[in-house]
């Protein structure tokens, strides 16, 4: 399948990268990461384009064929544009939906309050990857085994992906304390693309996630050779106003349709 959407191409490249498998066919891409079942974007269907209501049982069996025993259901729809309304289909066999804002930038300039007190460097000791496990839980993943089981498969495969050329995963420390940390990586010739953005819920507010940004940036453009930054974010959440101060712009939209696994 040809992927038009800049989010999912840059996706597909960077889970391929980490060792997922991905495999296209005429319409849909299945996308399978073993080593960690419970990842919903790294075990999923892309389809070429919205479903018609007639369809989704169709792609409902495939995702269960693709995915035997998940207890999650994740399907995303390429294209650059769309709304709500073209997930219609899938919510209402029960689906959540979401239409996220991708935004590329290809300069940047420091954030209106930039934060001089903490120290932004890549992630390189096994105490700075301990740290971002526990970043990963704090505020965003239940504090459980199977919690802590996903943020630590997902933090051994972001660190295996680091030291490569490719990319690196960069933190805010203060006093040597992770609060902050976001992922920059290549996925094509002269394309760079963020992942996870995270700030610790104590440290928000701070200015530590725009700074962060800029760093990380400035990283990519001078260092690993990107023209094009690709970030995708909440057009809800306050975050995507951290971004635009830096530089930047929205771009496309990313569509995708979920059902979280029964607590």
């Amino acid at each position: 399948m040809d992927v038009r959407s800049l989010a999912y191409r840059t996706d597909l490249a960077l889970l391929a990268a980490s060792g997922s498998q991905v495999e296209h066919h005429d319409d849909h891409v299945v996308v399978r990461t073993p080593d960690n079942p419970t990842y919903w974007w790294g075990n999923f269907v892309l389809l070429a384009r919205p479903p018609a209501p007639d369809e989704v049982p169709r792609w409902l069996a495939l995702n269960a064929a693709a995915h035997p025993g998940s207890v999650h259901v994740a399907f995303g729809v390429d294209g650059t544009e769309g709304t709500l309304a073209d997930l219609a289909a899938f919510a209402d066999a029960g689906l959540e939906v979401e239409a996220s804002t991708v935004m590329t930038a290809t300069a940047v300039h420091e954030p209106p309050r930039p934060n001089r007190e903490a120290t932004y460097r890549p992630l390189r000791s096994d105490d700075d990857w301990e740290q971002q496990v526990a970043l990963g839980i704090a505020g965003e993943h239940e504090d459980s085994e199977t919690g802590r089981a996903f943020v630590r498969a997902k933090a051994e495969a972001e660190r295996a992906m680091t030291g490569r050329g490719q990319g690196e995963w960069w933190g805010a420390f203060l006093r040597d304390r992770l609060v902050a940390s976001m992922g920059l990586f290549v996925a094509s010739t002269g394309l760079a693309r963020f992942q996870n953005v995270k700030t610790h819920p104590d440290a928000r507010g701070r200015g530590l996630a725009g700074t962060l940004v800029h760093e990380v940036c400035r990283f990519g453009l001078d260092e690993l050779g990107a023209e094009t930054l690709v970030m995708v974010a909440d057009p809800d959440y306050l975050a995507i106003r951290v971004y635009r101060s830096v530089g930047f712009a929205d771009t496309e939209t990313q569509l995708q349709a979920f059902r979280k696994p029964a607590i």
